[in-house]
This record gives C-alpha cells, sequence and structure tokens, in this order.
C-alpha cells in the first residue's frame, strides 16, 4: 500500500502549535514508510482566509523544514472540480437541491432546542416534489444514509461508530454557489490518493460524514487517527492566554526549530524512555501505535530544557544560523568581533534561548556607554585600581593573543599582588563587559580583543578616578 499524508491548515489564522504537531505527525508517518507527504491550503472560508496567514503557514512549515511532496494545493483554485462532482451527485440522485428559507430553519431549530432536540436538518426538500427552479436560492444538501451506522477503526483510539440516524443532510454546496468545508475534503483526499488521514481529535465529528460523502462517491476511504489536543501548563485547553500564538513567535522567542520539533513529537508519542530524538531518528522510530489517547500538557520548563539541550549539543555553526536573526534584528554589527559561532560556545551554557543569547553578546561587538549600576558599585572601587592597572600592563604586552595567555595574565596579576583571582577577574569583568556577569574571563577578553579590552579597562579607571574625586 502506497502510504500518502496531508497537512490541511485553514488560513484563518496562524500556525499554532498544535498545528504543527499534526504537520509533523503526518510528515514523520509518510518518511517512516517511504510514502509521501502534501500540503493542502483549506481556504473556503472566503471572509476569514488571508494571505498573510498563508504565508505564516508556509514560513513555519519552512522553518521546521518539514517538505512536502506536493502543493501547495489551494482548495479555491479546484471549485470547478468540487462543483463538477456535485453536478454527478445531483444527476445520481446521492445530493438534492434544498429551498428551505432561512424563516424556516431558524423556526425548526427553534422548536428542536425546545424540545431538548439536537438541531439538525428535517430532510424536508429530501423526496420534495414541488417544483422549484434553479435559479431560484438553494443549497445543495448530501443525501446521508437514514439507516445502519458508520465505523472506522481509528489508528490512535480503535473502532469508534456513528449512528446514520444522528447525522443530518448536510450542505455541501451553499447559496453562493461555494461548495463547503467537508465536501472539499472528501474530493480533495479521493484526488489526491490519500491514504491516512492524521489529523485533531476536534475533526472526529466530520469523519462519519466524509466517510459516507467517500461511499456515495465509490472512493477508497483512507484511514483516520485523531491525535489529542495539547492542555496548558494550567490543565486547560491551549489558547493564547497561554501564549499560544503563531509558533514562529516561538522563533521571535529565541527557540531552536530542532528543540521545538523534539518537544512536539514527545507530546503524546514515545520510544521507550527516549527524550532526545534528532529528525532522522524520528523517522526511524515514528508509528502511530505508541501515541497516546490522552490529552498531552505543555510545559514551559522542559520546553526551555530542551532548547538549552539544543543550543549546546548541537554544532556551533548550525546555532549560529539561527542567532544570525537575532542579532541583526537587534542590529547588531559582527563584522569587528569574534564569529556567532564562538558565541555559541561562550553564551551556550548561560543562556536558554537565542534572543537571551543575541541581547547578551553586545558587548563582544560593541562599545557600551554606562557600566552596571551594582556590578560598577561594588567591583569598581578605588581599591581594584592597582589590580586593573597591573591587569593591564600583562595584557598590553601579551603575545601571542591567545585564551591561555590571558588566563595566565590574569592568574599573574593575581600572584604577584597576593590576592584571590576574584580580586582580578571581577573588576576586570565589569570594565570589559560593563556587567557582572559573562563567560570566563579569559575566553571573554580574548574573545573581545587585546585592543578593547585595553581601551575598556583604561576607561574603567577613568570611571574610578572621576567617582573618587566626586567624592
Amino acid at each position: 500500500m502506497k502510504i500518502k499524508t496531508r497537512f490541511a491548515p485553514s488560513p484563518t489564522g496562524y500556525l499554532h502549535f498544535g498545528g504543527v504537531r499534526t504537520a509533523l505527525y503526518s510528515w514523520l508517518f509518510s518518511r517512516h514508510a517511504g510514502g509521501e507527504f502534501v500540503l493542502r491550503i483549506e481556504d473556503t472560508d472566503l471572509e476569514r482566509s488571508t494571505q498573510e496567514a498563508i504565508e505564516a503557514i508556509m514560513a513555519g512549515m519552512n522553518w521546521f523544514n518539514l517538505d512536502w511532496d506536493e502543493g501547495p494545493y489551494f482548495q479555491t483554485k479546484r471549485f470547478d472540480r468540487y462543483n463538477t462532482v456535485i453536478e454527478d451527485m445531483l444527476v445520481q440522485g446521492t445530493a438534492y437541491r434544498c429551498y428551505c428559507s432561512k424563516v424556516r430553519l431558524d423556526a425548526l431549530r427553534e422548536k428542536q432546542m425546545l424540545n431538548g432536540e439536537k438541531p439538525r436538518y428535517d430532510g424536508h426538500c429530501r423526496d420534495s416534489q414541488c417544483r422549484n427552479t434553479y435559479d431560484e436560492p438553494h443549497v445543495v444538501r448530501f443525501r446521508n444514509p437514514q439507516e445502519g451506522s458508520v465505523t472506522f477503526d481509528d489508528k490512535i483510539r480503535g473502532p469508534i461508530e456513528f449512528s446514520n440516524q444522528k447525522l443530518d443532510d448536510l450542505i455541501i454546496r451553499r447559496t453562493d454557489g461555494s461548495p463547503t468545508y467537508n465536501f472539499c475534503v472528501v474530493v480533495d483526499d479521493w484526488d489526491m490518493e490519500i491514504s491516512h488521514v492524521i489529523r485533531g481529535e476536534d475533526h472526529i465529528n466530520n469523519t462519519p460524514r466524509q466517510i459516507n460523502i467517500l461511499k456515495a462517491l465509490g472512493a477508497p476511504v483512507p484511514e483516520y487517527a485523531h491525535v489529542s489536543m495539547i492542555l496548558g501548563d494550567d490543565g486547560k485547553k491551549l489558547s493564547k492566554r497561554h501564549g499560544a500564538v503563531g509558533v514562529m513567535q516561538y522563533r521571535d522567542d529565541g527557540y531552536l526549530p530542532q528543540a521545538l520539533l523534539n518537544y512536539l513529537v514527545r507530546l503524546g508519542w514515545s520510544h521507550g524512555d527516549q527524550e532526545i530524538f534528532s529528525l532522522d531518528d524520528m523517522k526511524t522510530f515514528f508509528t502511530l501505535d505508541t501515541i497516546s489517547k490522552s490529552a498531552s500538557s505543555f510545559n514551559t520548563e522542559k520546553l526551555q530544557w530542551l532548547n538549552h539541550h539544543y543550543i549546546n549539543h548541537m554544532p556551533a555553526a548550525e546555532v549560529a544560523v539561527h542567532l544570525a536573526w537575532h542579532v541583526e534584528k537587534l542590529g547588531i554589527e559582527t563584522r569587528n568581533g569574534p564569529e556567532l559561532k564562538d558565541i555559541v560556545k561562550l553564551l551556550g551554557e548561560r543562556c536558554k534561548t537565542l534572543k537571551e543569547m543575541a541581547e547578551s553578546c553586545r558587548y563582544f561587538y560593541e562599545e557600551f556607554h554606562h557600566f552596571e549600576a551594582d556590578a560598577a558599585k561594588k567591583h569598581l572601587r578605588p581599591v581594584a585600581c592597582q589590580p586593573l592597572k597591573a591587569v593591564r600592563a600583562k595584557l598590553a604586552t601579551s603575545s601571542p593573543w591567545t585564551p591561555e595567555n590571558v588566563r595566565h595574565a590574569i592568574q599573574g596579576t593575581a600572584d604577584e599582588l597576593g590576592v584571590g583571582m576574584g580580586k582580578v577577574g571581577m573588576p576586570l569583568r565589569v570594565a570589559v563587559t560593563g556587567t557582572g556577569q559573562s563567560p570566563g574571563m579569559d575566553v571573554t577578553v580574548y574573545a573581545i580583543g587585546q585592543a578593547r579590552s585595553i581601551q575598556r579597562i583604561d576607561r574603567a579607571l577613568a570611571y574610578i578616578a572621576t567617582r573618587e574625586a566626586q567624592g
């Protein structure tokens, strides 16, 4: 059997966390089996679909490197195909025209609700003998079977059954002539030869309707797998109040796509006790058999832990490619300083996100105009002048300029003055970085550079002198 899956988002908003997980599961299932993956944009909601949302979906898929073999297909470009199928169904009697007015349908709905019944169409026009003309306002409805049931073996949840008596004759073409979502999906899955539909559990109620239409068309029925929802840290459905905005916001916040994918794949799927998965690992091990039926809970701390892991375990050059985006966004010019891959090695242990790393690396490239107040008050005092002057002299004559020689200069100063390393290192740290926090002073001073470090020590000494003069 040829495996072919699809990801079919509606461009009515940003690509969200749950959507990416669905895309990832569909993509992995096809890649694991050597099959094909289709990207389809379901833009039949003409009022809410936007070009901005389409671009956000494409940007997200590309950022995650979830490539597709076919598409992107757009449903709005396939209306002729859908209407051709609908016309055939009208001829065959598997669909019919419904002329019921909005007034009648509203009254029917109100009556059913008053009686405690589930609102549903009553089939008034199903076998009507009224002679209406085709140019009168009408919709087209699918003639759903009225007996028996629809059963399917969900690849995650097991056997599921719906009684046909609880399914009404849904509209497949609106009054304005546009086909509806549930119908377009069916024709698309048929035409694109989709073998497995992997999607969120909110689509379970659509599945029996779609299966009945597929059977009426004489089309093969794909396998279905419905993934459980993702809950927020508070146990409630993930939403904007949990920060569940577009996934590209996670890029903006400094997360690596590799970390996010690793986190997402584990939100409902497992492979033994393994926590860290490369994309190749995922493709090798992924199956639908070990996806949980239960909802998964989002955990920000776990995501940050994974991101920190990837920052420190991926090749620094790869991380640097993503860091460059953040550095550029902050307007930091990196030509006169260390390579970004070296920044990753220097700051990786300290930073959980690339945004934090970009914000922390500025002193390697640019001059700062102020010392951090608390750090300067504590470490740039008159007592620090002698250590700073002594280490300055050693750094100025250090050759070649290496981290090892920088370390010798700092250690040598401490030994000569008979003080601890902190008495030299902390004033030096504040002098050359402007802050009280940085990586080891040997690698930090080396990366800042010899001439720039000397210049900053001189400025710190001038700062101390000015403060002392002011009393």
